[in-house]
């Protein structure tokens, strides 16, 4: 069976088209239901969402589609993405639900789920409610109908767990932040997170009115990060997007780290406290330097598809713990089970404050490898995998790359794109082969 609504992050789309409308949302929240009745005879599910406009209307038709099925409702309110994946877990329910579109702009929302343990469920189980969507509803007798409430310090509760996740023997005192929550859903949590534990904060990106998520702040836009931290003298400025599950970081000099440079901080910290990992995962996108820098310590480096669910599945396969992407969407499976902006940054900050070191004095070793990526549009019918001009290139500029560079060609998954991306140690190298690459598929 093929998956009709669920993508590789839940189900997402246009607000007011299908899926993302109100009435569909109802029958999701139904089937979904159904499915956890047929192993537990009363499940509880726990719905967060971030600062759009329409998670109001949303949060309304799931609790009414849960209801409906007989399931209790707990609403945690604006919440990051992993916290919710978070109180799932802390209050034992059946499931975890995010309304969001994570970097998305505002007209945009989804649906996510969580399972029981906090982590992303599996294809089987989203095949079964795409089952359970095709069948008649069966709406539960009166007696039987759930109930709902909310839980009044949601917030609060994450923002501890996410302290817990830093060096008890450390803080942040002598550090001057400047944090921007994306006007998204960790708008509340993030400031007092950073606080609490030592650090003087100034916030951006932390005044939502519904409509202005992600728009010009947060993870997707950092420009307005770096001119803060310069402003306001800061030592560093951590970026969020909407749903606060992924990360960018900006140093005193306005220098931005993104996430491949911040997981191999998170491993080479690991490294310094005897804590050595048998292995990294990263995407096909991950920058080669990256993968240079782990195997000169001995530590094995794989790549998985592009997307943090890969990344997970391939981490849960081998018993590994650490793995990211470029994006900010970071990985640290002792310290949470899924990626989590907040702890993310604790992590760097933790390895700083360790180490009496800036995170440009700790990636010293590390400089990453230009990479030139081309979006080339496709017509209607191109074949471009059976393209013979494309193959010989390819085979032209690995030799002439050796172990110096990459090329990379992928479809995109969601438009008619073929994506070319090639890295080299010198920039003009990676931009003369990937033009030409290109050039074989316009």
């Amino acid at each position: 069976m093929t998956r009709q609504y669920f993508g590789t992050d839940g189900i997402r789309g246009t607000v007011g088209q299908p899926p993302i409308t109100p009435d569909f949302v109802l029958r999701l929240a139904h089937a979904v239901g159904r499915v956890l009745k047929k192993t537990e005879k009363r499940p509880t599910v726990l719905i967060g969402k971030d600062t759009r406009i329409s998670g109001y209307m949303l949060e309304s038709a799931l609790e009414s589609g849960f209801n409906s099925a007989g399931v209790d409702v707990v609403l945690l309110g604006p919440l990051p993405t992993p916290g919710v994946a978070y109180l799932t877990r802390a209050q034992r329910a059946s499931l975890g639900v995010v309304i969001s579109a994570s970097h998305n702009a505002f007209p945009d929302n989804g649906i996510k789920f969580f399972s029981a343990q906090g982590t992303k469920l599996s294809d089987e189980w989203e095949l079964a409610v795409e089952a359970a969507l095709e069948e008649a509803p069966v709406w539960a007798d009166s007696a039987q109908l759930g109930k709902a409430r909310r839980l009044s310090d949601a917030a609060g509760r994450y923002i501890e767990f996410c302290k817990s996740t830093f060096a008890h023997d450390l803080s942040l005192r002598g550090l001057k932040l400047v944090v921007d929550a994306a006007h998204g859903a960790a708008y509340q949590v993030a400031p007092n997170v950073f606080h609490e534990l030592g650090a003087e904060v100034s916030s951006i990106g932390c005044a939502p009115d519904g409509l202005n998520i992600n728009q010009d702040v947060g993870a997707t836009h950092p420009q307005a990060l770096i001119e803060a931290v310069k402003a306001k003298g800061a030592d560093y400025g951590i970026a969020l997007d909407g749903d606060a599950d992924r990360l960018q970081l900006v140093d005193a000099d306005g220098r931005l780290f993104n996430g491949d440079e911040l997981l191999y901080l998170m491993v080479r910290e690991r490294v310094a406290r005897g804590e050595k990992p048998q292995g990294v995962v990263g995407t096909l996108m991950t920058n080669k330097a990256v993968e240079v820098a782990l195997r000169r310590q001995g530590i094995e480096f794989v790549r998985a598809k592009v997307g943090d669910r890969y990344v997970l599945e391939e981490l849960e396969k081998r018993g590994w713990l650490l793995g990211g992407e470029g994006s900010g969407h970071l990985l640290a499976l002792d310290r949470h089970t899924t990626g989590d902006g907040i702890v993310s940054a604790l992590q760097v900050l933790q390895a700083c404050q360790r180490s009496d070191k800036t995170v440009g004095e700790l990636l010293a070793d590390v400089t990453l490898f230009p990479q030139t990526l081309i979006n080339v549009r496709l017509r209607e019918g191109q074949d471009w995998q059976s393209n013979a001009a494309l193959k010989a290139e390819t085979q032209r500029a690995e030799a002439e790359l050796g172990d110096a560079g990459r090329v990379l060609i992928r479809a995109s998954g969601t438009e008619p794109l073929v994506r070319v991306m090639v890295e080299a140690r010198d920039a003009a190298q990676a931009e003369a082969c990937a033009r030409r690459l290109a050039a074989t598929l316009q």
